[in-house]
């Protein structure tokens, strides 16, 4: 199993946003992830496509988008063009999950599944055959900086024995309160993508990301 950092964006200083990607980048972070807020499915509005397609060309990373939107869909193709390469809608904020999914692979991209930390694991089993990513929120979406819920590590744990036992190949991404000192439990609840925010930000980006790299490489 490949050990992914998808640092987020939202936690960068945007007047060094460049400096501070390309250090992530040097030092192992293969995704960069892009959390959109729509101020209707969650309280805070953030950046689109605009900003995407501005920075998508400055890196050779994944362009990982979270798109915290209600009814996703619309927005499919935009995001596309502007330079997306997975996106990450939440089952929540669909009224057809399905038709969600598939207009994801219409666009050639790769598709994940968000659940919200209230919303349980098995609602993810009927749509496990048709994803390449499930995200499982270990916080309340909307807002940085919160404490990682612990019933989080569970949730993981159920949803990869739901993978294994179908043989699929499916990653686990993480959104939510991670840090150095927390990664491993839930690396060891399952989890193969890690999203964190301020602790790669915050600080030297550079040397925040190799550290986390360090850890992420000793469990391959």
């Amino acid at each position: 199993m490949k050990y992914i950092l998808s640092p987020s964006i939202l936690a960068a200083d945007f007047k060094k946003l460049g400096e501070e990607m390309c250090q992530t980048a040097e030092n192992g972070a293969e995704y960069l992830h892009f959390d959109v807020m729509d101020g209707m499915f969650v309280p805070s509005i953030s950046f689109g496509m605009p900003v995407l397609a501005s920075i998508h060309g400055a890196t050779e990373q994944v362009m990982d988008v979270h798109l915290m939107v209600q009814e996703p869909i619309r927005y499919i193709e935009a995001f596309k063009e502007a330079g997306a390469d997975l996106v990450t809608v939440h089952l929540e904020a669909c009224e057809d999950v399905s038709a969600t999914i598939e207009k994801i692979k219409e666009c050639n991209m790769k598709v994940g599944l968000s659940i919200c930390p209230d919303t349980p694991a098995e609602a993810v089993e009927p749509y496990l055959g048709e994803l390449d990513m499930v995200l499982v929120m270990s916080v309340h979406p909307g807002f940085g900086g919160q404490k990682f819920i612990p019933e989080s590590l569970e949730k993981i744990r159920q949803i990869r024995q739901m993978i294994t036992k179908r043989e699929l190949d499916v990653d686990i991404q993480v959104d939510g309160g991670i840090y150095q000192t927390n990664v491993r439990e839930v690396l060891e609840a399952g989890a193969n993508v890690i999203v964190a925010g301020s602790a790669v930000f915050k600080g030297d980006p550079g040397d925040n990301t190799r550290r986390f790299m360090e850890i992420l490489k000793s469990y391959e």
